[in-house]
């Protein structure tokens, strides 16, 4: 897809292996921006496993600016028993904050949207941060609906591994 924004040339790609060091470091720059630094674990091999591997688990695309890489979104299927169809969840999007505000985010999110339309997907879903004032704003921009009745629940670590005994 090719786009663009500004004047400036924006286009989105497929992630390939080759970018997985440009991913790993943007995500890293998105858990600083969330302050969440210390939670990041994720490993170049363990990504182009995920990505890449024999089973991959989740996908990804890039947005680039005049070919310099700007953003990414990383995504992956869920499945709604009550609808009875896929969906995606859109685990992260990041744009560099030079390049916020320039449509990057809605671009890359409106891709990510079109293809649950071409996979028959039910429903894109994401997560985000109840203190990322500028990102709910323009989620409601776009008509997304927070789900306020639902908590997450997450189980890691060592309570992970108790539960699994």
């Amino acid at each position: 897809m090719v786009g663009s924004t500004n004047k400036s040339n924006f286009r989105i790609r497929p992630a390939d292996t080759d970018d997985v060091p440009l991913i790993l470091s943007l995500i890293k720059e998105l858990a600083e921006y969330e302050q969440l630094s210390h939670q990041v674990v994720a490993s170049e091999g363990g990504l182009r496993k995920a990505l890449f591997g024999e089973h991959p688990v989740a996908e990804a695309v890039v947005g680039d600016w005049d070919a310099t890489p700007v953003g990414f979104a990383l995504y992956f299927h869920n499945f709604s028993t009550f609808l009875g169809r896929p969906g995606i969840y859109l685990e992260d999007l990041y744009v560099k904050p030079k390049y916020r505000g320039k449509g990057v985010g809605r671009k890359l999110l409106a891709f990510v949207a079109r293809l649950a339309k071409e996979r028959n997907c039910g429903r894109l879903e994401w997560s985000v941060l109840n203190w990322n004032e500028s990102a709910i704003k323009f989620y409601k921009s776009i008509d997304a609906v927070p789900m306020d009745e639902w908590t997450v629940y997450r189980v890691t670590g060592k309570a992970l591994e108790k539960l699994a005994e």
